[in-house]
């Protein structure tokens, strides 16, 4: 079986998984929810500067409730030691990685984008304006978010606080990554397009998804079997 139906198949097993429950995606889809009309009460949605950093309020939000989904993708596999099995099964390490990563994105990802028009409600914003931009930087900002959360989600599997110790790891190395989608994402929701002003973010952002997606299959070996 070659490695992109290895990674194809994990998705799917994974994506099954949690429709079938739906645990971490409604959990995770009712925290953004909560945060976004808690944030509506704390800053006037009329005001300008409520709008400036109208792009750091979203992405702290899909940051937060990305680790809810994040948490489960090793975890789930806990029970009756499928993880064990998993890692002794003829697929490389990397392709059970890639597989997860791709499951969390798209899991993660479907969250943001039923945010979205509750945000544009909570706090009167056009977000629609610069769509395809838009969307770039949401899948390049969430693929930054899960390829380190999935990898983090591996090392603390086995670890009894993981539910604290995901996120403690996972935003400081993500800093760079949710810096970049900020500031893009910011001047997108005003309808202002990508220009040589923010060229530098965008850039930064598929840089850090390249480097840190290709150490990721690089220690995932190590990180699984120790």
């Amino acid at each position: 079986m070659g490695f992109f139906r290895q990674v194809l198949v994990i998705a799917a097993k994974d994506l099954r998984a949690e429709l079938r429950t739906k645990e971490a995606i409604n959990a995770s889809l009712a925290f953004a929810l909560v945060i976004l009309l808690l944030f509506s009460f704390a800053f006037d949605p009329t005001e300008d500067t409520t709008r400036e950093i109208s792009g750091g309020l979203l992405w702290i939000v899909f940051a937060f409730a990305g680790a809810l989904v994040l948490n489960r993708s090793f975890a789930r596999e806990l029970p009756n030691d499928c993880l064990d099995a998993l890692i002794a099964a003829p697929i490389s390490g990397a392709a059970l990685f890639l597989g997860k990563a791709v499951a969390n994105f798209l899991l993660v990802l479907a969250v943001e984008l039923v945010s979205l028009p509750v945000f544009g409600i909570f706090y009167n914003v056009r977000w629609t304006s610069q769509f395809g931009e838009l969307m770039l930087v949401l899948a390049l900002g969430t693929w930054a978010l899960t390829v380190i959360g999935t990898i983090f989600s591996a090392l603390t599997v086995n670890i009894r606080l993981r539910e604290v110790m995901l996120p403690m790891l996972t935003y400081p190395i993500l800093v760079p990554a949710l810096l970049g989608a900020m500031q893009l994402t910011t001047g997108l929701v005003a309808g202002k397009p990508i220009g040589p002003d923010t060229m530098a973010w965008l850039k930064m952002l598929i840089g850090f998804d390249v480097v840190y997606t290709a150490v990721s299959l690089v220690l995932v070996e190590s990180v699984l079997v120790g």
